[in-house]
């Protein structure tokens, strides 16, 4: 039975492009465990909280862009090595200063958000909505972690753009 009105032909890029988020995902998802397994120093309540929140949050959107996949009716990438092979987000030593560690979780921020661009592209030419809104609330949800760790690795007396309050 067909429930999708959509051509599987159009939805084989969606698919592809989830399934490298999907990759992406786990290996920041293990990072985000290591960092919260070994962070030290005075951050580290702060920083082990929510490395914490981070992973969790990574872990369910795992478990989502597997099951659009599935919706897709296409079976999901689930091999660590072929995650490996594929994932832009690379391991990294977990004997890393707070402020690296946070550094190390906005760059893959970039790299997570640039995929979600790469599937909202292919999303739109196969008219998939369900798939556009998914990645719609990842994409809000990851720019606001990004400004929150962002803020943190700032000093007390750095200014955001002021342009348009001083005027």
């Amino acid at each position: 039975m067909s429930y999708l009105n959509m051509k599987d032909e159009n939805l084989i890029p969606v698919v592809v492009e989830l399934n490298t988020l999907s990759a992406n995902y786990h290996v920041y998802y293990q990072k985000l465990r290591s960092f919260h397994w070994n962070i030290l120093g005075e951050n580290f309540f702060d920083l082990h909280t929510k490395f914490e929140e981070l992973y969790t949050d990574a872990r369910i959107k795992i478990d989502e862009i597997s099951e659009r996949v599935l919706t897709l009716r296409h079976h999901p990438m689930s091999k660590l090595s072929d995650y490996l092979e594929i994932s832009e987000v690379k391991e990294v030593s977990p004997l890393k200063s707070d402020r690296d560690m946070v550094i190390e979780t906005l760059n893959d921020h970039k790299i997570l958000l640039k995929q979600m661009s790469n599937v909202i592209k292919k999303a739109e030419n196969a008219s998939d909505e369900g798939t556009l809104d998914l990645i719609g609330a990842y994409i809000r949800g990851l720019e606001k972690s990004s400004w929150m760790l962002n803020a943190w690795t700032k000093n007390t007396s750095d200014k955001l753009k002021v342009d348009m309050i001083e005027s």
